[in-house]
């Protein structure tokens, strides 16, 4: 079992979340401001006998492009709710626009998307405006009230030289006459900023502005636009492709324009701080200047000083070369020392008197070595001639070689017949062939 409270705020949770944003039209009726802002009313169905009750709280209100009073044909864009204590349903709108509004609207995000998507729209392109402008430019109507508007803020403030390119401001040949205001108007070398724009008006009448050859115009331009396009609470694709974008006309020279009070004061307050720290750079060369003037005030203590620090360094000084002019001493006479004990003329007497000792020695002890390695010598000598076979040789014997094979002979049945053979003497060798013996040829 649901308490009504229970209900009605399931009903609302559903409302809420089933239509949280509608488009719906109809007439107005019992219209009512309360005294915080917020709107009160019936939207009426002109062909059917049926109503809604709404409520558009004040932030919606303001921003409101449709008139907000009994009998206007408005469309209204919000979600569904209810109010629970009274459990009766209502539309809380947060836009309202009148009838024929809708196609305007359609066609103002449609050339917002296609800007936006090519980085018109981007807020790194824009440009601040110059801080001291001499030429500013004005486009908009010769005969409307935002010209005066301008030149009377410009002057009030700062005058500066203004330069109108008069242009139509709403109509099917608005744009076209916007875009080539704009650009007649760079032809001044001059010119420092722009102020684009016009007076309020319904969405009709500002159509211009959202137009796409003005945007792209805006965004050409050499020097920083200003977009001044209707009121406060219109926003035009003008105003989103301008460096800056002003409530009203009269904004707009307000921000393109400094206000020479403030450039005075400005002036005045830089000028105070310069001469407050011209004043204190002063102050501290002076304390600067006295310190020295101090300390040349007594010429004697800082020669006495000067005299006390030179005779110092001539002590220290004449100390230092003391004690390496003592040290090169006696390293000079350690050295010359060196050098006596190595004096080639003494060294070469020692040497002398080595190699006649030597060659004494050589004298007493040679010769009879030189004798017993000698009789040594003949000794074996003679033990070799007696083995050697030249001396059998010597005594008539000879040595048979045979000639094929060159190795001696042995025994006779080592020669073959025929064989030749050669004869090793004493002196010289002689050849020889082995005959057959006798038997044999029997």
């Amino acid at each position: 079992m649901l308490r009504v409270a229970q209900l009605n705020r399931m009903v609302r949770q559903t409302l809420e979340d089933r239509w949280p944003n509608v488009w719906v039209e109809g007439e107005l009726s019992d219209v009512s401001r309360a005294a915080s802002g917020h709107v009160y009313f019936t939207l009426n169905d002109e062909s059917e006998p049926a109503q809604v009750r709404a409520v558009m709280f004040r932030s919606d209100a303001r921003r409101a492009k449709a008139r907000l009073e009994n009998g206007a044909r408005v469309k209204l864009r919000g979600s569904l709710s209810l109010f629970e204590p009274r459990g009766g349903y209502q539309l809380i709108a947060r836009v309202a626009l009148p009838y024929g509004l809708g196609e305007l609207h359609a066609q103002f995000e449609a050339v917002r998307a296609k800007l936006e998507a090519e980085g018109l729209l981007d807020e790194a392109r824009k440009r601040p405006l110059p801080s001291l402008p001499r030429v500013l430019g004005v486009v908009t109507s010769k005969d409307g009230a935002a010209l005066h508007d301008i030149i009377r803020v410009s002057q009030e403030r700062c005058p500066v030289r203004i330069v109108v390119a008069p242009c139509w401001v709403q109509g099917s040949d608005a744009p076209r006459s916007i875009g080539a205001a704009l650009r007649a108007i760079q032809i001044l070398p001059e010119l420092d900023v722009v102020i684009a724009g016009r007076g309020g008006g319904s969405a009709e009448d500002l159509a211009a502005w959202n137009d796409e050859r003005v945007a792209r115009a805006i965004a050409a331009c050499r020097v920083p636009v200003v977009s001044a396009v209707g009121h406060e609470v219109d926003v035009s694709i003008a105003d989103l492709v301008a460096d800056v974008r002003a409530s009203t006309p009269s904004n707009a020279a307000e921000l393109a324009v400094p206000d020479r009070e403030a450039l005075l004061s400005r002036l005045d307050s830089g000028a105070r701080q310069l001469q407050r720290a011209l004043e204190v750079r002063v102050a501290r060369e002076r304390l600067r200047l006295d310190r020295m003037v101090r300390h040349l005030s007594e010429p004697r203590t800082l020669l006495g000083q000067a005299r006390t620090r030179l005779q110092t360094a001539h002590a220290r000084g004449e100390a230092s070369v003391r004690a390496r002019l003592g040290g090169a001493h006696s390293r000079h006479d350690a050295l010359a020392e060196r050098l006596q004990r190595q004096d080639p003329r003494l060294r070469l007497s020692q040497r002398s008197a080595q190699l006649a000792e030597l060659r004494a020695r050589l004298r007493s002890q040679g010769g009879p070595l030189v004798n017993r390695r000698r009789a040594r010598l003949a000794e074996r000598v003679a033990r070799l001639d007696a083995l050697s076979p030249l001396s059998v040789l010597a005594r008539g014997y000879a040595i048979a070689l045979s000639e094929r094979t060159g190795k001696a002979l042995l025994s006779a049945s080592d020669a073959t017949a025929g064989e030749r053979l050669r004869l090793r003497l004493h002196d010289g060798e002689l050849q020889t062939r082995v005959e057959p013996d006798g038997d044999d040829e029997a």
